[in-house]
């Protein structure tokens, strides 16, 4: 089986069942639209020193994340759940992803472009990250 597939049928999967499976854990936002909600948190047996971790991150119309990095040693896997979403990782070119598609970004990527692409309709995208266990902090605003 592809693992691209697996990881993103997974992912399709917590999407459909968030509101039974999210963590008790606080959701926090920025003054810029944006609201991230951790969903899932668990080791990976047989990966060890890794874990998994989901977070929902809600753009309210025209929100948008500052540009960001990420844990080092994460790898991201992000599903829009709903809406569109205009990424930009590294200097890739800037692209508009909608509901049921997906990205991804490898480990030391600066996601320089995080925002919804609507300007009147809220949208939700679903991040995957398998990072080293100890990496308790995952996303970091690039100065």
């Amino acid at each position: 089986m592809n693992i691209r597939f697996a990881l993103g049928a997974a992912c399709a999967s917590f999407a459909l069942f968030a509101p039974f499976a999210a963590m008790p854990a606080m959701a926090h936002g920025n003054s810029n639209g944006e609201t991230v909600t951790p969903n899932f948190e668990h080791a990976i047996p047989n990966l060890p020193g890794k874990s998994l971790t989901a977070v929902v991150v809600d753009y309210a119309p025209g929100g948008a994340s500052p540009p960001h990095e990420h844990a080092k040693s994460a790898f991201i896997y992000a599903y829009v759940v709903s809406g569109a979403i205009e990424s930009q990782v590294n200097d890739g070119p800037k692209r508009v992803y909608h509901a049921g598609e997906s990205f991804y970004e490898d480990p030391g990527s600066i996601h320089r472009v995080s925002r919804n692409a609507s300007k009147t309709q809220p949208a939700r995208l679903l991040a995957v990250f398998v990072a080293d266990t100890d990496d308790k902090v995952l996303t970091t605003p690039v100065k």
